[in-house]
């Protein structure tokens, strides 16, 4: 878990892909997509029926250690709108397990369909928003291009993917944009066990965070928190 200033905020970045605010004693997960595994296994593509489970004893693992009091899920928390239909017994009742252990905030996503998600919510506990905003910073699924707030989202999966000296560095990160005239923005790495990811560096990333005066991904590696620059605003001569 590495510190990173964010505005006047200080989060801390954990390489399980989760983001964790110590003075709120909230813990921020992106993209679970729970249930990805049974929606492919119904498509003709057979895949371990296990990534709910191993995704949520990640974030049980993630709560024991921080010791927060409230999860925040920014949106796609199940990989399609039937997902919280599927969730076998032994899954459900790991997430009724962390529902009763902390304030539990389901932030909805494109791919949560509002009654899915509602019945998620009621089978399994956990209240459910469109967006939240809590200590001035605004919780959603997908960055508005605009927005003067501080923000934290997901839906990109954002992935950094280099070559340094030689060789291909690929990890999941988080993308961060600075503006001298406005709070940072932020959008996590996805969380759940069988996601995908984009290249941090892709326009539409970097399109979703508006005009910034840098765009960077940042992760932590070894207890340190690597930044990379991603895009830089030059300020013209006058």
């Amino acid at each position: 878990m590495v510190p990173l200033s964010f505005g006047d905020t200080e989060l801390r970045l954990r390489s399980d892909r989760s983001v964790y605010w110590p003075q709120r004693k909230t813990l921020f997960v992106a993209d679970l997509h729970l249930e990805k595994a049974s929606f492919y296994a119904s498509h003709g593509q057979p895949l371990p029926p296990y990534d709910s489970r191993a995704t949520l004893e990640r974030v049980a693992e993630a709560v024991v250690e921080t010791r927060a009091e409230r999860v925040v899920t920014l949106g796609d928390n199940f990989h399609d709108p039937d997902g919280a239909a599927r969730l076998e017994p032994v899954a459900c009742e790991m997430l009724r397990a962390l529902t009763r252990q902390v304030e539990w905030v389901w932030v909805t996503g494109n791919h949560d369909g509002p009654a899915d998600a509602a019945g998620a919510a009621a089978e399994c506990g956990g209240v459910l928003v469109e967006e939240l905003e809590t200590g001035g910073i605004v919780c959603r699924h997908q960055a508005v291009p605009g927005e003067t707030r501080a923000e934290l989202s997901g839906h990109w999966h954002p992935k950094l993917d280099v070559v340094l000296r030689g060789r291909r560095i690929r990890r999941p990160c988080a993308v961060v944009a600075h503006r001298e005239d406005a709070p940072p923005r932020m959008v996590l790495p996805a969380f759940g066990t069988l996601t995908g990811g984009m290249n941090a560096g892709h326009e539409a990333i970097r399109n979703s965070l508006g005009p910034a005066h840098m765009i960077e991904a940042v992760c932590p590696v070894r207890g340190q928190l690597v930044r990379w620059p991603l895009w830089r605003a030059h300020k013209r001569a006058a």
